[in-house]
């Protein structure tokens, strides 16, 4: 009977238990980073190691949803497969991450691509370090896209994923870690316009009102910090990147601009000194500009762009074609290590300044759920507290363990009251001078 009993109390503590233990090893694996002295970058804790293969027929399979981590070569090509149906889109991410400090050409940097098995290209996306000669994580993606009438790379079936990296001769030789993501977002129920208008608000807002707040970057895209509209101050070191996250609904625009802070240090002009990068939910590249820095106040701003919409995926422009759906925004800041030899190691301020303006609009009648590719009301609050994504599950699972450790300990104040009022009304049962007998009943 006891046991039996305990089963029900034990059940819960043990769900507590698990659920404890879960979250201290989400809050291991969250934050790893190379080894001191190697990289700052923080990679995704739950990213497996996969090995890119010299040929498509060798390529192993990256599963939706997943996370991967591979390194690749100077001048390396390496191929992954993915198995696609004929109604989904498809993003394939490649996070390139060299050591920091080492030398960049203008035209150094990753392409990715997608492939059918005819070796037929599905989209792709380049990206270079271009005039900042200087190493710093960059992304690029390619897609399966889609589209009414379409005749290339609709079908159902094996596709090919190849990542190419480009260095000059004079560029830093050493291996980049990757880190991958492959996402789906599902087929719409019904077609919507392709057609872009022609007229777009392409004015800059005058700057966010309401003075800067604190608010340090992240080291990744895993651990982004979120932001909303205002103006977010911090610290950058030489070398350093910050990564920031934004969310930007369906028809909202994003506009963003950085300025460095006055430098007691000195006034040697450092050209290319701060690089700004905008990045789309599915970790495609957007738009990226630089600014030079004498140790005066230095601000560089990103150009304008169209609102977020689906339509904006049919354009031939790469930066409206990357605006094609809602969800986290990530911007990233680098500054760069030659800062360091003329002004010294100690960090410089830096000032975000975020406008989101438009208002938000539904989104499309996906044929399943949006998943990353929307913004929901959890999104706003991360972006109003400063929350990065692991502290937001963090937070979530401290909550789960809250309310089974409440669970827990109502089930033993119930089960502590039955037994009193059973034994209570035994007691009563028994004759007079008979023997007492207390427990929990049979049925237990």
């Amino acid at each position: 009977m006891k046991t039996q009993r305990g089963r029900g109390v034990l059940r819960t503590g043990r769900m507590a238990g698990a659920v404890v233990a879960a979250v201290c090893a989400a809050g291991a694996l969250s934050g790893q980073v190379w080894a001191a002295g190697e990289s700052p970058y923080t990679f995704d804790g739950t990213a497996q190691r996969v090995k890119g293969a010299a040929s498509s027929l060798d390529a192993e399979r990256l599963k939706a949803g997943g996370t991967y981590r591979d390194t690749i070569e100077k001048d390396g090509k390496l191929y992954y497969r993915v198995d696609l149906d004929a109604e989904q889109n498809a993003y394939v991410s490649v996070v390139a991450v060299p050591k920091p400090g080492g030398k960049a050409e203008y035209g150094d940097g990753i392409k990715v691509s997608m492939r059918d098995g005819s070796n037929a290209q599905c989209g792709y996306q380049d990206t270079a370090f271009e005039s900042a000669g200087f190493t710093r994580p960059v992304t690029a993606y390619a897609h399966r896209t889609i589209e009414a009438g379409g005749s290339t790379c609709q079908q159902a079936g094996t596709y090919y994923v190849l990542v190419e990296r480009t260095s000059k001769s004079a560029s830093t030789p050493e291996d980049w870690e990757l880190e991958i993501r492959y996402l789906t977002e599902p087929g719409v129920k019904r077609t919507g316009p392709t057609a872009l208008p022609d007229n777009w608000p392409s004015s800059s807002p005058p700057p966010p009102a309401g003075g800067p707040q604190k608010r340090q970057g992240g080291a990744g895209f895993h651990d982004a910090t979120s932001l909303g509209q205002g103006e977010w101050r911090t610290d950058i070191k030489p070398g350093q990147t910050l990564f920031y996250r934004v969310p930007v609904d369906w028809n909202q625009q994003i506009f963003a601009s950085a300025e460095l802070g006055t430098s007691t240090s000195g006034d040697t002009y450092i050209g290319n000194a701060l690089v700004l990068s905008l990045d789309n939910p599915a970790r495609g590249h957007v738009d990226q500009d630089t600014v030079s820095y004498d140790g005066d106040p230095a601000t560089l701003a990103l150009d304008p762009h169209r609102p977020v919409a689906f339509e904006n995926r049919y354009s031939s422009n790469s930066y409206t074609n990357a605006l094609r759906f809602a969800g986290w925004y990530y911007l990233s800041a680098t500054l760069s290590p030659e800062v360091a030899k003329a002004y010294g190691d100690k960090p410089v301020p830096l000032t975000l300044r975020v406008n989101i303006t438009g208002t938000p609009k539904a989104g499309p009648a996906y044929a399943g759920d949006a998943g990353p590719f929307q913004v929901t009301e959890g999104d706003k609050d991360a972006a109003a507290s400063g929350l990065s994504g692991p502290q937001v599950e963090r937070s979530d699972s401290m909550r789960l363990v809250a309310a089974a450790g409440i669970g827990a300990g109502s089930v033993l104040v119930l089960a502590l009251g039955v037994w009193t009022v059973v034994a209570r009304r035994r007691a009563a049962r028994v004759p007079q001078g008979g023997p007492a007998r207390f427990g929990p009943p049979a049925a237990w």
